[in-house]
């Protein structure tokens, strides 16, 4: 899920902040051209944590600027397809519930929650088991497993990541402290 990478590549300083400091401008311009990318490769960058290494600048003709290359650690969020994630129920609808995991939010669609029918309550904004009267509502802790994963460079926002809690220890936090419970008196 998350990891700590190394990465290297090329900064250009423009004109403007050539009379800031080297490092201090080097980290500004990092974090604004990587916080929130999204790659295939790496998965979602969180941050920078860490700058190793500023090499020489050089100058490109017509170009006023100064590029470095530097090698960096950077934060990163790749959910992996089977993983098994928690995270927090942020909307219910109709059709199942969204949950966010990390940087990424999941749709948790209602066929997935348990195997029981589930019934949409509007008003009170929950999904309720029918016969099992379980509930799922805004702002519960849930673990989920990914079941569903594609992932779009270009456009991050319309990334898909579908998850699943139809398997034993899967659920809301709620529902697993409430089994362990019944496993505990027998």
């Amino acid at each position: 899920m998350y990891a700590r990478i190394k990465v290297n590549d090329t900064v250009r300083v423009p004109p403007t902040r050539f009379g800031e400091d080297v490092e201090e401008v080097v980290r500004d311009l990092l974090w604004q051209q990587f916080e929130g990318r999204l790659d295939r490769e790496y998965g979602m960058i969180i941050g920078i944590e860490e700058i190793e290494n500023i090499g020489e600048g050089r100058i490109i003709e017509g170009d006023g600027a100064i590029y470095f290359e530097v090698d960096f650690t950077a934060i990163a969020f790749k959910p992996n397809l089977q993983e098994v994630v928690e995270g927090e129920v942020v909307e219910v609808v109709e059709f199942g519930t969204f949950v966010s995991i990390g940087p990424l939010d999941a749709l948790l669609h209602m066929s997935q929650i348990i195997d029981d029918y589930m019934v949409y309550d509007e008003k009170n904004k929950k999904l309720i088991g029918k016969e099992t009267k379980k509930s799922i509502t805004e702002g519960d802790a849930v673990r989920a497993r990914i079941v569903a994963l594609s992932l779009k460079e270009r456009e991050p926002e319309k990334s898909k990541i579908g998850l699943t809690m139809r398997q034993p220890w899967l659920g809301t936090l709620q529902w697993l402290e409430d089994e362990l419970k019944k496993v505990q008196e027998n």
